[in-house]
């Protein structure tokens, strides 16, 4: 009898490769960052993954991990399929990442630390890696950092080049996001490792980090971490071209519990949007332990956006 009920607890748990339902809803391992992509009929999740001890005063993060769900509730745990051990060129944590899909390729953009050589002094960098599934294996890309710290130099401090985004517009132009202090973008050739262009900065009402652009209907919408108060609060801006002007519309979504970061993550999925975020509500967890969840997304006839209500039930399962 002690082993049935083992075994059920194991399967509830998710040690068994599946996390179910109910905010966090990855409760076998910390993970933060969320970055959903929505790929034929499945949902994949890609995170960060929070490995600091309980008495931790700074980040561990060694890998990048992987979900998937066809559901929104029940979601298989893929494992890490890259790290910045991928990278000859990387040195230190595996940060924010964003991975999106175009040709039947996925390119996973990471954010990392580059070691001093000949072509950076340190300080965060962004790489890509690439892989024929959503799943991997991935393998760098290019051999070297798309973006290094030297080519950015509108903030003096040398972790500015983190948390990558991509956007892919209708037309097929890709651009990727990043920064903290200030938000950067450029235009990404069709191949998807190299720019195309110049790199732009400018900086929203508050902005921090994690930016997250997407388009719905004809309107271009660029979510992200605000430092308007401490914690962080997820804000955004709202434009009718990916390149700008951006129009400041307000706050998405307040602090969250337990924890000083807030990282977004949007999709549409089976005619619903969801809102991914982290917060640090698990059994021993915190703003070095953080915990992904997912909240519906809702927006008014003008195209702005709802305030998103943090709850503990999470999202529904879809057929």
């Amino acid at each position: 009898m002690k082993t049935i009920i083992y075994l059920i607890l194991l399967c509830c748990t998710g040690i068994f490769g599946k996390s179910y339902g109910q905010n966090p809803i990855i409760r076998d391992v910390f993970t933060a960052d969320p970055a959903p992509l929505v790929y034929h009929d499945t949902v994949f999740l890609y995170t960060s993954h929070d490995t600091a001890s309980v008495d931790a005063t700074n980040y561990q993060m060694k890998d990048w991990l992987v979900f998937s769900s066809t559901d929104m509730v029940s979601w298989t745990n893929h494992g890490a399929p890259l790290s910045p051990k991928t990278f000859t060129w990387a040195t230190g944590d595996a940060y924010a990442a964003h991975c999106v899909e175009k040709g039947g390729k996925f390119y996973w953009y990471v954010s990392t630390f580059h070691k001093n050589d000949d072509r950076s002094n340190g300080g965060a960098a962004i790489g890509v890696a690439v892989s024929d599934s959503p799943t991997g294996p991935f393998q760098d890309a290019i051999g070297e950092a798309l973006i290094v710290n030297e080519m950015t130099t509108d903030n003096e401090h040398g972790w500015d080049d983190i948390d990558p985004a991509v956007f892919i517009d209708d037309d097929g132009q890709a651009y990727i996001y990043w920064g903290n202090g200030s938000c950067k973008w450029a235009k990404l050739k069709d191949n998807m490792v190299e720019l195309d262009g110049p790199i732009h900065h400018f900086k929203p009402k508050n902005f921090i980090e994690g930016p997250w652009v997407y388009k719905r209907k004809d309107r271009y919408y660029l979510v992200y971490a605000s430092a308007g108060t401490e914690p962080e609060m997820i804000e955004y801006c709202t434009a009718t071209s990916p390149e700008g002007p951006w129009e400041y519309q307000g706050i998405i979504m307040e602090n969250v519990p337990n924890c000083f970061t807030v990282h977004p993550g949007i999709i549409a999925y089976k005619d619903k949007d969801y809102f991914f975020y982290h917060n640090g509500v698990l059994p021993t967890g915190g703003s070095h332990r953080r915990s992904i969840c997912v909240d519906y997304m809702y927006y008014n006839p003008n195209g702005t956006i709802q305030k998103v209500k943090q709850t503990k039930e999470g999202v529904s399962p879809v057929e």
